[in-house]
């Protein structure tokens, strides 16, 4: 059994869209082939499809992606229309698609416009030297306290799953990708707000400056902020880097 979802303003080119899912494996060009998922690029008439074909899941999340929760197919569609409404960047949903054997989820596919000439938040945190990097993190800033204001908590808010273009007049665009972990509120609490920001960066010269223009968006005492966002963010390093230990140690004994 299949399931498949299309935005209304796709309709026309449906079937083409359903051939590339289909033959997912045999065409397209690859963009990213990771241990968990792929992801294709395929042009179909003046419009460069972003195809996401998700890891299979194993057997317990067959089930449960079948019967009690939604795919991360889904989601991301679901998340990406809300975000859209929301007028919050992200790229274009166009489709997804799910296909079910007789046990439960077996594939699934998220199917988005594709954004030329963009670099991830990655490269603001990796090269001090970028140019506007400030400039960058203040606007970043102001992109996240409206997701915030709009009570989005994006709860894989990390560098590489924002995307950023250049609009060559002194102000840049942000886009939110990997959407299947997203979080909806009427309002969202300061300490919520501040561990939202806690996987952005492990740079205090970042954080500085992403704290001063979160004071000025929000009104809260700056040294309140600076200290709320930097202990959270030592927290994060602290839990990211012991699972890393585990798990190279976890790896040597298997050997």
């Amino acid at each position: 059994m299949n399931n498949f979802k299309i935005d209304s303003k796709f309709h026309s080119i449906k079937e083409l869209i359903l051939d590339n899912i289909v033959n997912f494996n045999s065409k397209g060009k690859i963009l990213v082939n990771g241990q968990r998922n792929a992801i294709k690029l395929f042009d179909v008439d003046d419009i460069t499809l972003n195809i996401k074909s998700f890891k299979k899941p194993n057997l317990v999340n067959k089930i449960a992606y079948r019967y009690f929760r939604k795919s991360k197919a889904s989601r991301s569609f679901e998340f990406a229309s809300k975000l859209m409404e929301m007028q919050i960047g992200t790229p274009q949903p166009v489709a997804f698609f799910e296909h079910f054997d007789l046990v439960g989820l077996n594939e699934s596919y998220y199917v988005c416009e594709h954004l030329e000439n963009v670099f991830e938040f990655r490269a603001i945190v990796q090269n001090e030297d970028f140019t506007n990097r400030e400039e960058i993190i203040r606007q970043f800033t102001r992109f996240t306290f409206q997701m915030h204001q709009n009570g989005v908590e994006f709860l894989d808010h990390s560098p590489g799953n924002t995307l950023i273009k250049d609009n060559y007049n002194g102000s840049y665009s942000f886009y939110l990708v990997d959407l299947n972990r997203m979080k909806f509120h009427n309002t969202i609490d300061f300490q919520t707000r501040m561990k939202n920001l806690s996987k952005i960066t492990h740079k205090k010269d970042m954080i500085e400056v992403m704290s001063n223009e979160y004071v000025k968006l929000s009104g809260e005492p700056e040294a309140v902020v600076f200290e709320t966002m930097w202990k959270l963010t030592a927290d994060f390093q602290f839990r990211f880097h012991r699972k890393k230990r585990i798990k190279k140690k976890l790896k040597f004994w298997k050997k």
